[in-house]
């Protein structure tokens, strides 16, 4: 027993897989732009981590050159992302800044925010105001 191909119009044998890869690629799709979301996000994720390294780099400096406390604080908010919490410890030896920030992606916000965080130290200049 023999199975004849149907011919189309034209002449051509039709093959019995035609379509597949239309339906694969429909079942792939949404996969693809999970994958895709990911990546978007990490990317967003250490773009942030980034900024609060930096943040975290010139108020430590600041704040060791001797500046006020409140005034390193504010400065550091104002170029972290909103909802920053800045800590700033100074003592003889070091002074100490750490930025954390939660963030969330911009497509998912009813997903649970993820941390970041960056802490920089800077030598004490001497003479600093206790």
């Amino acid at each position: 027993m023999t199975v004849r191909q149907a011919r189309t119009p034209l002449g051509r044998k039709r093959s019995a897989s035609r379509g597949s890869v239309t339906a694969e690629t429909a079942a792939v799709l949404p996969a693809l732009m999970v994958v895709l979301a990911a990546a978007l996000w990490a990317v967003q994720a250490v773009s942030v981590q980034l900024e609060c390294v930096d943040v975290a780099r010139a108020a430590a400096r600041a704040a060791a050159r001797g500046e006020p406390l409140d005034q390193v604080i504010t400065r550091a908010r104002t170029a972290a992302r909103p909802g920053a919490k800045v800590a700033v410890t100074r003592d003889i030896e070091t002074t100490k800044v750490q930025i954390t920030v939660e963030v969330r992606p911009p497509w998912g916000q009813s997903l649970p925010a993820v941390q970041i965080s960056a802490t920089a130290i800077a030598d004490t200049e001497p003479g600093y105001p206790p």
